[in-house]
């Protein structure tokens, strides 16, 4: 029985609901026949006033006896030519009454007429002219060596294409001990990054002198990394990889980290200067600078410095230590 009056119940409601639907629907339609008539009435009455009524009136009777379907038929015929002809973008060819830019000038150009100046041309862009710039990256002293250690690198040329010396190396006791010296030309492939090709010289004092060819990428890679990234081919099938990179974080416009690590591989031993075939050497350094101006900054500074492989080897063998940290005292400096 209690199933039997939910089901009348139910049936009931859905009536009631139907019949509201119903009103509502004839309502609306009664409405709008009402809108119709009332518009008919402003007409007959000419009010002045109710310019805004009248276009709604004439709205009301547009929905009413607009149709379902748009009759797309009578624009086939349509010319779109005209059109775009009257809607032309910027450029093209000059109109025949525009004026000639070198009239105003009375025939004087930049190698013609009194004020021409003789020999190469003056007028020249950013990228055009020749520069030069050294930059001193460390020029530092080890008290635990009493040793002075230099990195120093030069370049002469434009924004694209540049003459570039790199030199780094150690003097103790008055004298040089060893030097590493690249002499490359240079030229930019992206706006943060040169291709380099040269050669490289190497100066051993308790060695043997080696010559390289050197090729380099060097430049700035994405967050502000400083990178140089070098492969050698030299005499005897000899190969080396050289990596490196750079990162400043500035505490200050004035105080500056800088952080430095540096990796290299040599793909055969080369017992006359104690360098074993493999990963040979790798450091860590960070170095705290005062920017007294731009080109002149002391610094201090601690670096780690460690041999592997078979280059931990030999030096093990000659009584060396393949591990050491050094605390340094410097100066950086360009111009």
């Amino acid at each position: 029985m209690k199933k039997i009056q939910r089901i009348l119940t139910k049936r009931r409601l859905l009536a009631h609901a139907l019949t509201l639907a119903g009103l509502a629907s004839s309502s609306v339609v009664l409405a709008q026949e009402s809108d119709i008539h009332s518009c008919h009435d402003m007409h007959s009455t000419h009010d002045i006033y109710s310019g805004h009524d009248m276009h709604s009136c004439h709205d009301l009777a547009a929905m009413k006896n607009t149709p379902k379907a748009m009759d797309h038929s009578n624009m086939a015929g349509m010319d779109h030519g005209s059109m775009n002809s009257k809607m032309q973008p910027q450029g093209g060819d000059a109109p025949k009454d525009a004026r000639d830019p070198h009239a105003y000038s009375n025939g004087y150009t930049l190698t013609a007429g009194p004020y021409a100046q003789s020999g190469p041309r003056q007028l020249k862009l950013a990228d055009e002219h020749a520069f030069w710039a050294v930059l001193g990256d460390r020029l530092e002293y080890n008290p635990d060596t009493e040793s002075t250690v230099f990195d120093l690198q030069a370049w002469y040329g434009t924004t694209f294409n540049r003459l570039v010396i790199k030199a780094e190396g150690d003097i103790a006791d008055g004298s040089l001990e060893e030097m590493q010296t690249d002499v490359l030309y240079s030229q930019a492939f992206s706006g943060y990054f040169d291709a380099q090709l040269g050669v490289r010289l190497d100066r051993n004092e308790a060695g043997t002198d080696r010559q390289w060819l050197a090729a380099s990428v060097q430049g700035l890679a994405p967050y502000w990394f400083e990178v140089d990234a070098s492969v050698y081919l030299g005499e005897d099938a000899r190969t080396a990889l050289a990596l490196q990179a750079e990162y400043e974080l500035l505490f200050t416009q004035r105080i500056i980290l800088q952080s430095s690590a540096e990796l290299t591989a040599y793909g055969k031993e080369d017992l006359d200067n104690g360098i074993g075939s493999g990963l040979s050497s790798g450091k860590l350094g960070m170095r705290l600078r005062y920017e007294i101006n731009r080109q002149f900054a002391p610094y201090v500074g601690v670096e780690w410095a460690r041999s592997f492989g078979d280059t931990a080897d030999l030096m093990r063998s000659a009584g060396g230590s393949v591990e050491d940290t050094e605390y340094v005292a410097g100066l950086r400096f360009w111009f």
